[in-house]
């Protein structure tokens, strides 16, 4: 590392290396060189062997990998052209086949197709990344799908639910994430070989006015890149439409995550849950006890980022003026890598956070039981009218005490004294006792909660998981630098 220069934090500190080598240099000018095989040889079996040898394609495919990148540079100094300058080093390795390098092709055959090559290999990074989010937000709601809690509105106790329903919320965004990506997956096709404007013209002629040839041309070609699918039409370049998509269901990741993130940061003030904490990890330089949800903030960061590059997309395809303008490639460069490079450092994050996150029963219940008397009089106010009390004045009994202990608990800091007010009031049926009965079960005020957590895991995720049980095997390390 040059420690003189600026280093991009994406690659020093935030991603996995797997992300890393597919949007890397190598990665890239190989992929060129294997779309540039994939034209040869397709060229060679459609019926210009008197052009295209078997001898040259050969040739070429014994030099994908062994790249001169010192020459490539020296030449596009020379002539600023990228393309052309790796097509020079190539023909230097490759003296046989020199003269069809590239042939009949413009310089978005092997952009385009690289490019979709690799965000193929980088969504498929990024949905066993998701998928293990899943799996492991899964166990933990399964874990805790009956322990009740406070449910919040604007941030002020409701009714209570249970961490593990809380949790199927976020579990059913990723979902959604996954159907996205689903989607996303089909979307993704070859460029194939369209020439320079998307017409075809150059291939045309090499095959005599063949239209049919140059159809099977394109279509072997996008087979032998590994596409099952290729768009019918292009310009110059595949639609940058596709770019729009493709930020859009990361950044919608991003948002899922974000929203997590929030919310455990929240909790962990709250002091009901945590993200995992290291043996040796500091909290604060200055505070040593302080735990602070790191992860969750540098996930929200993040997220933030990749939830803002979105408009770039928006308005790079909005710009491409007829069949292509170049105003679309030095920002290509940048927020393509970028956008999968968050996602997979915000999954990343997400995997590591979700893997052993800290709940605390204890303080879960101290707090559910502050405000449990508040929630507790809609059912006070039924028992009482069953026996045979006027629900309208209890009503307003109810309500007097609770304004009451509302004002003790704010204005004086004291406990929550509800129940002993109500108790002792002679218009109200019930003793301390019976009172503290009614609501002895905090589970009862959690309505569906525990039963919507298992439907949901039984028939929503536990199927995704089978169906990807192939993926997870292999999923990515969770672990992460802290």
């Amino acid at each position: 590392m040059n420690r003189d220069l600026y280093q991009e934090p994406l690659v020093s500190r935030y991603t996995s290396v797997e992300m890393q080598t597919i949007f890397s240099e190598r990665s890239k000018f190989t992929t060129w060189r294997r779309c540039w095989v994939a034209l040869a040889e397709a060229q060679h079996e459609m019926g210009l062997d008197d052009l295209v040898t078997r001898a040259m394609v050969d040739e070429l495919k014994k030099h994908v990998d062994d790249i001169d990148f010192e020459l490539a540079a020296q030449k596009e100094k020379e002539i600023r052209h990228d393309v052309m300058a790796h097509v020079y080093a190539y023909g230097q390795q490759c003296p046989l086949a020199e003269p069809i390098i590239h042939l009949g092709a413009t310089s978005q055959f092997v952009g385009c197709n690289t490019d979709l090559l690799l965000q193929k290999q980088a969504l498929g990074l990024i949905k066993k990344a998701l998928l293990t989010v899943i799996a492991n937000l899964s166990a933990f709601c399964r874990k805790h799908k009956g322990l009740v809690t406070l449910g919040y509105t604007h941030y002020q106790p409701a009714q209570p639910t249970t961490v593990g329903k809380r949790h199927t919320i976020y579990l059913q965004d990723l979902l959604m994430d996954l159907e996205a990506i689903e989607w996303l997956e089909g979307q993704i096709k070859a460029r194939g070989a369209k020439g320079t404007v998307g017409t075809q013209a150059t291939f045309l002629e090499l095959f005599k006015g063949d239209q049919q040839k140059v159809r099977q041309l394109d279509e072997l070609v996008a087979k032998k890149l590994g596409f099952s699918l290729l768009f019918p039409v292009t310009g110059q370049t595949y639609t940058r439409k596709l770019d729009c998509k493709t930020a859009e269901t990361l950044a919608g990741i991003a948002t899922s995550a974000h929203k997590f993130a929030v919310d455990l940061r929240l909790l962990s003030n709250l002091k009901v849950q945590e993200e995992p904490f290291e043996k040796n990890q500091v909290g604060s330089s200055a505070m040593a006890y302080k735990r602070n949800p790191m992860r969750s903030e540098r996930m929200t960061g993040l997220a933030r980022k990749l939830m803002g590059l979105v408009p770039n997309f928006y308005a790079t395809y909005a710009n491409q003026w007829f069949e292509r303008t170049l105003d679309d490639s030095a920002i290509r460069r940048m927020d393509i890598p970028q956008a999968f490079l968050l996602g997979d450092a915000i999954l990343r994050l997400y995997m590591n956070i979700t893997s052993d996150m800290v709940v605390y029963p204890k303080q879960i219940e101290k707090l559910l039981r502050q405000e449990l008397p508040f929630m507790a009089t809609e059912k006070i106010l039924m028992a009482a009218v069953r026996k045979g009390a006027s629900r309208q004045e209890m009503h307003e009994v109810v309500k007097q005490h609770s304004v009451a202990a509302g004002k003790m608990v704010k204005e004086e800091g004291g406990d929550n004294d509800l129940l002993v007010r109500l108790a002792a009031d002679e218009r109200l049926p019930f003793s301390l006792a019976e009172l503290e009965e009614l609501m002895a079960n905090p589970a009862e005020f959690a309505g569906r909660a525990e039963a919507q957590t298992e439907e949901l895991l039984a028939e929503e995720v536990e199927p995704r998981l089978e169906r990807y049980r192939h993926l997870l095997e292999g999923a990515m390390d969770s672990s992460l630098k802290v």
